[in-house]
């Protein structure tokens, strides 16, 4: 099966012409406006993006259980003093926020009872999107063509498998790289989900081949277990989890990386306070990576490990957040080091993330990030700063 999105869109239309008149269609959009700067010592200038994206859709009930989506974006950008992987501005930092008006999603599903089902161009976002996500940072999404497969056979279980055919990736349709506009795929996630009380174990298998670039596929297999407790005036929470990564399909290459997560956190008086150690393996040549993941969320906001260094990475954090009457707050504190010893030494760098957000009107949202990443060998001292409204309806 090849170009799921096509084949969804002509099963939608044909779906609904018989169904418009007495089936409800709603209107759904989001718009955002959002400047970014980048100061990074790699580059003589300064890197200024301001853009506005535009998201849109027609959701359709079709009753019996089917239902349909068709949503564009297009995004804007008002100057040109950043590289956005489109412009070919070499010489500046990257901000990959590119012009452009894509087809964002075009899928049809059924649900019935506890089994549902959606084929076409969609988004698929899987627990902590640690592996699997949509990104959701951009202003262009990651959506994939893609089979979508869930069962709940009790409140307790959860069970999902979805075949990815393609990844349509941030960069968009115009990025100079082939390779950074969308790869030919056929992978196979499987995740099944236990939860009982308010603790929830995780067990999955991602068997990633990558048609394009064979050297990218992987097979992680994994368990993952979050839970909290609640005493008195505390609540304690964790995250533990647990992977291991291998070649997979036609890689050429033989490896196979470690990955685990320790989270565990506090909650006391209306701030959330947390500690953390995330390790992805390397032995100097090759590293654990997660290409389809929501890499922003990970690792640091200045995105310096948006691709895993050979040498690995252990990335030790402590943050906490809270609110402040209408304001919203979070900060972290990174400290990076190689899993193993590199030329330059065991330590990668430091980095502190800050992030302020609030209700602004009926629908509307402003948004303060920064991120200051400080270089111990890796790459070269990067701030970015970030202003963002947006509206959703």
């Amino acid at each position: 099966m090849r170009r799921l999105a096509s084949c969804s869109v002509v099963l939608s239309a044909t779906v609904c012409l018989p169904a418009m008149a007495a089936d409800p269609v709603s209107f759904e959009w989001d718009l955002r406006f959002r400047h970014e700067h980048v100061e990074d010592d790699a580059f003589l200038r300064d890197a200024d993006a301001t853009t506005a994206r535009l998201r849109a859709g027609l959701r359709f009930d079709l009753g019996h259980g089917l239902n349909a989506l068709v949503e564009g974006e297009g995004v804007v950008d008002a100057g040109n003093r950043h590289n956005s992987g489109a412009n070919g501005l070499s010489a500046f930092p990257s901000v990959i926020d590119p012009d452009g008006v894509e087809l964002n999603q075009a899928w049809i599903g059924w649900k019935r009872d506890s089994f549902g089902a959606t084929l076409g161009r969609q988004r698929i976002n899987l627990d902590n999107q640690r592996w699997v996500g949509a990104v959701a940072w951009r202003q262009n999404e990651q959506t994939f063509d893609a089979l979508d497969l869930t069962l709940k056979p009790s409140e307790d279980w959860s069970l999902r498998y979805a075949w990815l055919d393609r990844v349509h990736r941030v960069s968009g349709d115009d990025a100079r790289d082939r390779l950074a506009r969308e790869r030919d795929l056929s992978t196979h996630l499987f995740n099944a989900g236990y939860k009982r009380g308010k603790q929830q174990w995780t067990g999955y298998a991602y068997l990633h081949d990558d048609q394009d670039v064979a050297a990218a596929s992987t097979a992680t297999y994994g368990l993952r277990w979050t839970g909290s407790l609640v005493r008195g005036p505390l609540t304690w929470g964790w995250t533990a989890e647990f992977a291991r990564q291998m070649e997979h399909a036609n890689n050429p290459a033989d490896f196979a990386h470690s990955y685990w997560l320790l989270e565990p956190s506090l909650q006391a008086k209306g701030v959330t306070w947390k500690a953390g150690w995330e390790h992805l393996g390397g032995d100097g040549r090759h590293a654990l990576q997660s290409p389809l993941a929501t890499l922003h969320a990970f690792n640091g906001w200045a995105d310096k490990f948006l691709v895993t260094p050979p040498g690995g990475l252990e990335d030790r954090y402590v943050g906490a957040s809270g609110k402040a009457g209408k304001f919203a707050w979070a900060t972290t504190w990174h400290d990076y080091r190689a899993d193993t010893r590199m030329a330059f030494g065991s330590r990668y760098g430091r980095e502190v993330d800050l992030s302020l957000s609030r209700p602004l009107w009926k629908g509307w949202d402003g948004l303060v990030k920064i991120a200051d990443y400080r270089s111990d060998g890796l790459a070269r001292d990067t701030r970015k700063l970030w202003l963002q409204l947006q509206w959703t309806h």
